[in-house]
């Protein structure tokens, strides 16, 4: 019996990888442009880690993390988010001694235990920016103004930024008594899960996805309705800054995040028609999380935007994604004896093209000459060069443009001039 991949993966295959690479590119193009570093962290952290830094009371830490315990009995988990550890990554290489901000992205799998649905694997990928050191509201301006740009780069249109502002733990703690005091009458009505955090975090209600405690967060307080002065202000220069930036905004007063370590700014992108979930990324502020780690006290933001989704939302919106592909040039010979001269000629001119940066490939099959037009034709090779006794005789090879149709007889001294003469015809056509 075949062995299948487990049940919430996906293969990427070479056909797709394409469309990623799009997406990549486009990422650390925007990314160097803002002044942002890529950063790479390992697949795998010590699962404090994430108790810790994401909040025990949050579904990722409850519900969904990959743990494990390796050979040498420590807890371990697969990266579920990308916040956590770079942050560790901050602290552990000490690079809050450097001059700050710091200014940091990455592209990385993550891991999620859930029910696998259209855009939510159990391994998916996410682009993420983080930005320690500051706590300007200009810069939360910046990264959320950085995560719009990068959409309109791949092409997505119709968005819609939801922002808002969860305070600071001054602000969180009166709006926990305010929460406590108008669940309470509700408590035999709230789901199993949200029983267990009405104490403990009620904050993490608004998260819910059961109906019935929707419709009871409905007229809840709201995280904003206790914004302290400072937090206040905060918010009102971010939305002045994105005003400046021209990034429209809807302002979402129930818009709290996943996650127990945002602060301030909290942000949320949607798009409709990509499954289960509308929203394609957010992110925000976490002025506590590097200390909470183990750090100095160091304010931070970012986001984090979900591929999968990406690559969704533009499926869904008829969006084809364009992409420069180099002319590739297939070898063919008349003679396929691995002995031949005209094999052993083959050889030598695929590796004078490969050096001077041609795509360019042969048969190692043995088929006719037929069967390698053909097999050129179907990969979507631009470029045929033949190899044949009779011209070889001569000095020449031939080359066919497989888009005309057109062929004719050059010299061998002349393939790399000639074959950029006939790139550069098809480039331009």
């Amino acid at each position: 019996m075949a062995i299948n991949r487990p049940r919430g993966t996906s293969d990427i295959l070479p056909e797709d990888m394409g469309k990623w690479l799009y997406l990549e590119e486009k990422a650390r193009e925007v990314c160097l442009q803002y002044g942002y570093q890529e950063i790479r962290t390992p697949v795998f952290e010590h699962t404090e880690l994430f108790d810790r830094g994401i909040g025990e009371t949050t579904d990722i830490v409850e519900k969904e993390m990959y743990e494990f315990r390796d050979k040498g009995n420590r807890s371990i988990t697969l990266v579920p988010e990308g916040t956590a550890p770079v942050v560790r990554a901050y602290i552990e290489n000490k690079i809050y001694a450097e001059a700050q901000p710091t200014k940091l992205f990455y592209i990385a799998p993550m891991f999620r235990y859930g029910r696998p649905q259209a855009g939510r694997l159990r391994q998916f990928h996410q682009f993420g920016i983080e930005a320690f050191g500051s706590n300007d509201p200009a810069i939360d301006a910046e990264v959320i103004a950085l995560s719009m740009d990068y959409y309109k780069r791949v092409g997505l249109v119709d968005l819609e930024l939801h922002i808002n502002s969860v305070g600071c733990p001054r602000c969180r703690a009166a709006n926990k008594e305010k929460l406590l005091n108008y669940l309470r009458p509700y408590t035999d009505s709230l789901c199993d899960t949200c029983e267990s955090r009405l104490e403990r975090n009620p904050l993490r209600i608004f998260d819910c996805k059961s109906e019935t405690c929707n419709e009871i967060m409905i007229a809840a307080p709201k995280p904003f309705d206790s914004l302290c002065e400072e937090c206040l202000a905060h918010y009102e220069l971010v939305r002045e800054y994105l005003g400046i930036l021209n990034v429209p905004y809807i302002e979402n007063r129930e818009l709290v995040r996943g996650l127990d370590y945002y602060t301030k700014t909290a942000f949320e992108i949607m798009v409709q028609g990509i499954g289960a979930q509308s929203s394609i990324g957010g992110g925000g502020r976490y002025d506590l999380l590097v200390e909470e780690c183990g750090g100095p006290d160091t304010p931070g933001i970012g986001f984090g935007l979900g591929m999968e989704r990406i690559l969704l939302a533009l499926d869904e919106q008829g969006q084809n994604i364009e992409q420069v592909v180099k002319p590739k040039i297939f070898i063919a010979t008349a003679n396929t004896a691995a002995d031949s001269k005209e094999t052993k000629e083959a050889v030598r001119i695929l590796a004078m093209l490969r050096q001077e940066g041609f795509l360019a490939d042969k048969d190692y099959l043995g088929r006719s000459l037929r069967a390698q037009m053909r097999f050129a034709h179907r990969q979507g090779f631009k470029i045929l060069v033949i190899v044949a006794e009779e011209e070889l005789g001569r000095g020449n090879i031939v080359v066919r443009d497989m888009g005309s149709g057109e062929q004719r007889e050059i010299g061998l001294d002349a393939v790399l001039s000639e074959l950029k003469a006939v790139i550069g015809g098809i480039n331009n056509g």
